[in-house]
């Protein structure tokens, strides 16, 4: 199998990587189902269903907002409304889902965390979605600089590169699995594994970014980074709890 992976029903080209976006979606909802019939919610159906909403519309805006920022040299004469519509990434959906949830909750006054059952289900999401881009190579903006690292493939343009998509999946079954144990060791504070597996995700994108043939236009940093230095400001209560607990437990 060489990559790009675009196998071929006829003479129609199969989008292999839509294709994968489309079973994410589907997979990761049945999951979040199959979890909140076995879970007590504390929120009710009526509010549930307004949070994601909220999750969907805010997740839909902020990855097309990033996709943009992502690509700050994009020639816009070039290119037509469905090419800057299909122009996203994953960083700016979590991140816009997380506002329209706070947004949403505010609206309808909801107190309670909502988090908790998203995180295993966005975590499959995310996988299934970058096996799409790994299938992908160079057709999708998920590969790295060029390497000499014995790790390093060739993604479809001939230079051995740090293959970050695949990279990426190692790192999400690892984040899976500590998560699923702490979800049903169920001793946590309602709310607290949803911001570990956004601290978790941020942080591994943040040091992934400088090995990607990004544009870093302030000071040193790429949109996806200067993102994820907000999601940590957003999150640095956490971030001091945990840096906390760490140093009394393990140091």
């Amino acid at each position: 199998m060489s990559i790009p992976f675009e196998p071929a029903i006829g003479d129609w080209n199969v989008n292999i990587h839509l294709i994968l976006e489309y079973v994410a979606f589907f997979t990761a909802y049945r999951y979040y189902v199959y979890l909140k019939k076995n879970a007590v919610d504390q929120i009710s159906s009526g509010n549930r269903l307004s949070i994601i909403l909220g999750a969907a519309l805010g997740a839909l805006a902020g990855s097309r907002i990033m996709g943009l920022l992502e690509n700050p040299l994009i020639d816009f004469s070039a290119v037509d409304f469905m090419q800057l519509y299909n122009v996203k990434t994953i960083m700016g959906g979590l991140f816009g889902g997380l506002l329209g949830v706070e947004i949403a909750k505010t609206i309808i006054h909801e107190k309670n965390s909502s988090g908790d059952l998203f995180t295993l289900p966005i975590i499959v999401g995310i996988f299934i979605g970058r096996i799409g881009c790994f299938l992908s190579g160079t057709n999708e903006f998920t590969y790295g600089t060029p390497t000499s690292f014995l790790m390093a493939m060739d993604l479809g343009d001939g230079v051995l590169r740090h293959p970050i998509a695949l990279y990426e999946l190692v790192f999400l079954m690892i984040l899976f699995v500590v998560i699923r144990n702490l979800y049903y060791r169920n001793n946590l504070a309602s709310g607290t594994l949803f911001k570990i597996v956004m601290l978790s995700y941020f942080g591994f994108r943040f040091f992934i970014e400088f090995i990607k043939p990004n544009p870093f236009l302030l000071l040193g940093l790429s949109s996806i980074q200067w993102l994820c230095v907000v999601c940590f400001v957003y999150y640095r209560k956490t971030l001091l709890s945990l840096y906390a607990y760490t140093k009394v437990h393990l140091l």
